[in-house]
């Protein structure tokens, strides 16, 4: 067996190119009518539909957003000042269904599109046909950076229309932009005030629940721990002085009773010895003791006496002092009477009682009177004395009550303030919000008046709407271009799809594509005369019909230029 190696020649990337340029050339020019008349008409078609296409003008205005008048550190705006924001609240207010149903019987809008199409088509058009498109500032974001600025836009098929209906859509803007920030302002002012009256109703509340727990609690309140104490320190010292005094009224009780009890004891000895004075017959016998007794009545008296006066007067009291000086003469004079009598008395106690129930005892009455009248003064002085005791214990038990009421209050006092603190601290809050919403209503009410006198932020028309004079659609160069060349891609085409249904050969290199075998000769295409003329009329013909295809394009472009 035989190997054989075949070596196929290699193709230059160039001649694939130029093959597939020749063969489109050749197709042309094969098929040069189809690729003219589609061409042709492709273009005549787009020119026809340029005529019957209406024209749309498109008027424009610019609105720059003016900033508020006086300075936000004085009056702070409550309307949004983003102009993002504000536009977009507005498209959604300016291009609702009513007032664009509105604008359209206002200016009779669409009266062709109206008889056969649906009211929302007709708002999705208009809808369409506006445009707002906000507008970089002039310096960036370094240089006016508060003037913002945007343009409105309509478009209609006459310039006279898309004029007036933009300068309505600018005026709608401007006064829908004054009406939104003064109703906000409103709004927010309002709503403040409601704020601050719910506020100003809990504050109250709040004061009336303070005061009536100071009320309740009134005197063990922290702030009156001072004065409880000052309090209970004074009562404590009343207290201490009423139980002085009680002390002293009891012991003058006591002083008092032993000597109604001295008195009585000498009356109740006098009456006996008066009932035996007829016994004895020695009278002398019993003159001393009587005398005895009776200075020792005497001094009783004056004692008496003394300690009535120490009652109401110092010791100093001139009163006081003659009756201490009566007290020390009857002292001094009752020894020496009766230094005999008393030492027979203590030698023979027996023969004194003999002589003494013996003798009969001469009773001075003087003395029995002044006896009795000291007794009725001792017990005038009790009396006395009892209700100063009872005085004095009635002011004891209710210093004691005070004193510990005053301490029940010192006691209670922290818890008192605890609770306090709790009502204090809602009082402080309630008071704050009721300040802040205070503020916040007087900045909104600024704000308002502001808004009212046009003095905030507001739309500014700088660039009124135009009046077109150039249709802004369709396109009409762009489009005769695109026509143009839709027509030359048709038609090449068309050319290329029926060259490539023709089977004939035009190359000897189609045939030796189609045909393996050899080929031995040529023959040239050999015309005769008659031939000749009818190609070279043909070729004439040719000419002047592509001149005059041509020549039609071109006249319907320029007119269709021209008239657009």
């Amino acid at each position: 067996m035989e190997n054989s190696i075949r070596i196929k020649p290699v193709e230059e990337p160039g001649g694939n190119v130029g093959e597939t340029l020749a063969r489109v050339i050749g197709a042309i020019v094969r098929h040069r009518w189809w690729f003219v008349l589609v061409s042709a008409a492709t273009i005549i078609a787009t020119a026809l539909i340029l005529r019957v296409l209406p024209n749309r003008f498109t008027s424009e205005a610019t609105i720059i957003v003016v900033q508020q008048s006086v300075p936000e550190r004085y009056v702070v705006p409550t309307a949004t000042t983003d102009l993002n924001r504000v536009l977009e609240a507005m498209m959604q207010e300016v291009l609702s269904r009513p007032q664009l149903l509105a604008l359209i019987d206002e200016f009779g809008l669409y009266s062709e599109e109206r008889e056969h199409l649906a009211p929302e088509l007709i708002l999705s058009r208009m809808r369409g046909d506006i445009d707002v498109k906000p507008l970089d500032p002039v310096g960036g974001s370094s240089g006016q950076k508060d003037l913002n600025a945007f343009k409105i836009s309509f478009t209609a098929s006459t310039p006279l229309i898309a004029q007036e209906v933009a300068s309505r859509l600018t005026s709608i803007f401007i006064q829908t932009n004054l009406k939104a920030r003064a109703r906000q302002a409103t709004n927010t002012t309002s709503f403040l005030h409601e704020q601050l009256e719910a506020a100003k109703t809990k504050l109250a509340d709040q004061e009336q629940k303070l005061k009536d727990f100071k009320m309740q609690y009134l005197g063990s309140l922290p702030e009156q721990q001072q004065g409880n104490l000052a309090i209970l320190a004074s009562v404590q010292s009343q207290l201490q002085s009423t139980q002085d005094s009680l002390d002293r009224a009891r012991q003058q009780k006591v002083y008092l009773q032993s000597m109604m009890d001295g008195y009585r004891r000498l009356a109740s000895q006098a009456a006996s010895l008066e009932a035996m004075g007829g016994v004895g017959p020695a009278i002398t016998a019993a003159e001393p003791d009587g005398t005895v007794s009776a200075a020792r009545a005497n001094l009783m008296r004056l004692r008496a006496r003394e300690a009535e006066l120490r009652t109401t007067y110092g010791a100093q009291y001139p009163e006081v002092l003659e009756v201490q000086r009566q007290i020390a003469a009857e002292e001094g004079a009752l020894p020496s009477a009766t230094p005999t009598q008393l030492s027979g008395a203590g030698n023979d106690a027996k023969s004194e009682k003999a002589a003494t129930v013996r003798a009969p005892i001469a009773v001075n009455p003087a003395a029995r009177s002044e006896d009795n009248a000291a007794i009725a003064q001792i017990q005038s002085q009790l009396e006395a004395n009892r209700l100063e005791i009872a005085n004095l214990s009635n002011d004891e038990t209710q210093l004691k009550l005070k004193l510990t009421a005053y301490q029940d209050r010192l006691n209670l006092t922290p818890v008192r303030e605890q609770q306090l603190s709790g009502l204090m601290r809602d009082d402080d809050l309630l008071k704050k919000e009721y300040s802040d919403l205070l503020s916040k209503e007087l900045e909104s009410q600024l704000a308002m008046n502001l808004e009212e006198q046009q003095g905030g932020q507001q739309f500014r028309l700088i660039d009124p709407p135009t009046l077109p004079t150039v249709p802004s659609s369709p396109k009409r160069s762009k489009i005769a271009l695109g026509g143009t060349a839709l027509g030359v891609v048709l038609g090449l085409a068309i050319a290329m799809l029926v060259d490539s249904k023709d089977h004939s050969f035009h190359r000897e290199k189609d045939l030796r594509r189609r045909q393996p075998l050899p080929i031995i000769i040529s023959v040239p295409l050999a015309l005769t005369p008659a031939e000749h003329r009818i190609s070279g009329w043909k070729k004439a013909f040719e000419w002047c019909a592509g001149g005059v295809v041509a020549t039609s394009v071109t006249a319907v472009g320029l007119y269709t230029y021209l008239h657009k």
